[in-house]
């Protein structure tokens, strides 16, 4: 399967970069294996498509947001329609499986849209009490043209979600993908621009350096908002500053799991296994990677998790048996490789099932790791601070609560965390004092549309995927009173 040469969406057209160059997309299934290309944007079409979203704000505010929300409501249809063929080009893109990510992925963005076209009415202000002589009220106001960047890995989902809420706000959008998957968006992009008017929504790809840095520089560009790595996130939020523009920053993980010892069972070790996001490598800015188990049941809730991994299918991302696809490109694949090789020589590590990729078979074909899980860890290791992002857990056991909530927070990051325990009350208290945005007790499943979600310290700030997110993050409060004896 192949998807051919693409164009970006701007002003309601699809047009080629200024310069007429193109970016190839590989697939990393199939080492140097080319599965499109989008154009080249760079500074000079940026400002074209930011210059076509300012102009269509000034109508597209003007929508009531019940009629935007109904705008919504159609495009999550249609999406949902053509939720087979926009998995089928994640898959190949991004590597990730059709079955266990790819579809999923594509049916939550449907979803995304259907949320957000339904609670679009409640884009609405407050009355205040000043008394009987004044009338004191405020309006939710969209801020303008936003400039949107997502990544790669999970960039249908996540472009959806900034699609919706800026939009649906009463903004209008000027989206750049990640160079590494921008196909499936584009395809989200051609779905949207049939239903919405010219310029609310555009779509330019590029590099980071060439197409996302102009972005976040434009100075029409009145919001930002960014998911991808801390690195990037600061000089985001650096471009912002230059504007003292709003941001929103969605950035890396280091998640937690801990694991208390009445929880030692099948249904535990099969959540772990998905907070892990090890169907989808562990390329998740939520992935639980830092697993604290208890001591008094390290070793045979270790033994079943190993079983599980062991099972697993990794291969093709397009075959609907695989469980598991593939890293999304040979610089992320050697990376991951390289905290592999550094965890494992750790004095004390235990090596429990994976490792290096083997360099010989089918895997050896495409940017494949086995699921791997690293045993006694320390808590300062590198691979047990900096994140990782693939398929590989660390484990560190504990004795005392005290202990492992100590470790948990020892950390820059704070994005999300998962805790096991059948004492609610523990569980509760476990997570108020976790230092992160987003806490599942017993459940490892992920985000679901209308939940607030965001990250604490270097994670970031600012909510999306609730309406609290959409009103906080994509619009502006005006207050406005009347002396009504004048």
């Amino acid at each position: 399967m192949e998807v051919g040469r693409q164009l970006m969406l701007m002003n309601g057209q699809w047009v080629e970069s200024s310069g007429g160059e193109f970016i190839p997309v590989e697939n990393p299934g199939r080492k140097g294996s080319i599965v499109g290309e989008v154009p080249r944007a760079k500074s000079a079409d940026v400002d074209r498509a930011v210059k076509a979203a300012a102009k269509a704000f000034e109508e597209w505010k003007r929508v009531t947001p019940r009629e935007r929300g109904k705008l919504m409501s159609k495009i999550s249809e249609a999406i949902e329609m053509r939720a087979n063929e926009i998995a089928r080009i994640t898959a190949l893109e991004t590597g990730n499986a059709i079955r266990t990510q790819s579809r999923p992925e594509a049916m939550l963005t449907a979803d995304l849209f259907r949320f957000f076209g339904g609670v679009a009415s409640e884009i609405k202000g407050e009355t205040v009490p000043l008394g009987e002589n004044l009338l004191s009220y405020s309006r939710r106001e969209p801020i303008g043209v936003v400039g949107g960047i997502v990544p790669w890995n999970s960039p249908v989902g996540l472009a959806g979600l900034k699609i919706a809420m800026a939009i649906t706000a009463g903004n209008t959008l000027v989206l750049k993908p990640s160079s590494e998957a921008p196909l499936a968006v584009l395809e989200v992009a051609r779905v949207c621009s049939a239903f919405l008017p010219a310029g609310v929504l555009n779509v330019v790809t590029g590099t980071g350096s060439e197409c996302g840095i102009p972005l976040a520089r434009h100075p029409l560009v009145r919001k930002l908002t960014f998911t991808g790595s801390y690195e990037i996130g600061r000089t985001i939020m650096e471009a912002a500053a230059e504007r003292i523009v709003p941001v929103t920053l969605e950035l890396g993980g280091k998640s937690p799991q801990i694991v208390f010892p009445d929880a030692n069972e099948p249904q535990v070790v099969d959540g772990v296994f998905l907070a892990m996001r090890f169907t989808r490598q562990g390329q998740s800015c939520t992935a639980g990677s830092r697993l604290f188990l208890h001591e008094s049941i390290y070793d045979s809730f270790l033994e079943k998790l190993v079983n599980k991994l062991k099972s697993l299918k990794i291969g093709d991302p397009l075959d609907e048996s695989t469980d598991m696809g593939t890293i999304i490109n040979q610089t992320q694949f050697e990376k991951v490789c390289s905290f592999v090789e550094d965890g494992i020589q750790q004095k004390g590590a235990r090596l429990l099932t994976g490792g290096l990729p083997p360099k010989e078979g089918p895997l050896a074909q495409g940017y494949f790791m086995e699921p791997t899980v690293i045993g006694n860890v320390q808590n300062d290791w590198r691979i047990a601070r900096e994140e990782i992002f693939g398929p590989v857990l660390v484990v560190i056991p504990w004795k005392e609560e005290e202990e492992a909530i100590r470790m948990a927070n020892e950390s820059h990051y704070g994005l999300a965390a998962f805790i096991w325990t059948h004492d609610i009350g523990k569980g509760l208290r476990t997570a108020h004092r976790i230092e992160s945005g987003w806490v599942q007790i017993n459940q490892g499943v992920g985000i679901v549309p209308g939940q607030s979600y965001g990250g604490f310290k270097q994670s970031g700030f600012g909510r999306e995927y609730s309406l609290e997110g959409m009103l906080e993050s994509f619009t502006q409060r005006k207050s406005i009173t009347v002396n009504l004896q004048f």
